[in-house]
């Protein structure tokens, strides 16, 4: 069942996704040749402490880390670890924090010093394809209108979307209904109502779409270990169009 959040919920996920945009930020200031991705997992943790939050990630399911940090042809659910990062690589940090129960849930890609201008062009392309998803997430709109929009913006610049793992619907748990896929065509699913809070996250490949999940039964890399990027936003439908949370 899609649930319809009140003013007052949408508020709390706004805090909480406030929280969530200050981490990525931190981390894109702390990133650089040599750091490990352990050491960007305590960076995250300690600010969500402090801003008074809970990590949505650490023990979710049995997840051991405050982010996942995904390099290079890792798609998504990277386990932190004492890697270093090193010059020209690739890295997706996705993170969530919970403010007084609710849920802000948002990724990005980050260059690691120069990096190879394809690799750069995959990064701004997800992004892109993010916002364009954004836009269609509209009151009387229907769910794939969403899923279309990152489609066409993907492949039309000659990359991937995953299908295996997908956006969600969010609110007082991490993953609520509907699932929000990154293709397909538009005009079917739920109609888009005011109140509806969603975490959009296009999941694009170099190469091949397909995937497969390393033996940490965690780390999903691409099948044919080309790059991978990842962006992603919490938004809600309003009568004004949406609403990204997951903004400072």
């Amino acid at each position: 069942m899609i649930t319809i959040k009140s003013k007052r919920e949408i508020e709390l996920m706004r805090t909480a996704g406030r929280v969530v945009a200050e981490v990525l930020q931190i981390i894109e200031e702390a990133i650089r040749p040599g750091i490990t991705t352990a050491e960007l997992d305590k960076i995250a943790n300690r600010h969500i402490l402090k801003a008074k939050c809970t990590p949505a990630f650490l023990g979710y399911h049995g997840f051991p880390a405050t982010i996942c940090a995904s390099v290079n042809e890792e798609v998504v659910h990277g386990i932190p670890s004492l890697r270093k990062l090193e010059e020209g690589d690739i890295v997706s940090i996705d993170v969530g924090a919970i403010y007084q129960g609710y849920v802000g849930d948002a990724a990005k890609t980050f260059p690691v010093g120069e990096t190879d201008p394809e690799a750069l062009r995959l990064i701004a392309v997800t992004e892109e394809s993010l916002n364009r998803g954004i836009a269609q997430a509209v009151a009387g709109n229907h769910l794939t209108d969403i899923s279309h929009a990152v489609q066409t913006c993907v492949e039309k610049n000659g990359f991937s979307v995953v299908r295996d793992y997908v956006g969600h619907g969010i609110g007082n748990k991490m993953h609520e209904e509907p699932q929000v896929p990154n293709f397909g065509e538009p005009g079917r699913g739920p109609v888009l109502a005011a109140g509806m809070t969603l975490a959009i996250e296009p999941m694009v490949n170099a190469g091949t779409w397909q995937v497969e999940t390393l033996s940490n039964n965690w780390t999903v890399i691409t099948l044919d270990r080309k790059l991978s990027a990842h962006f992603e936003h919490t938004i809600a439908v309003t009568e004004d169009g949406p609403l990204i949370l997951t903004t400072l």
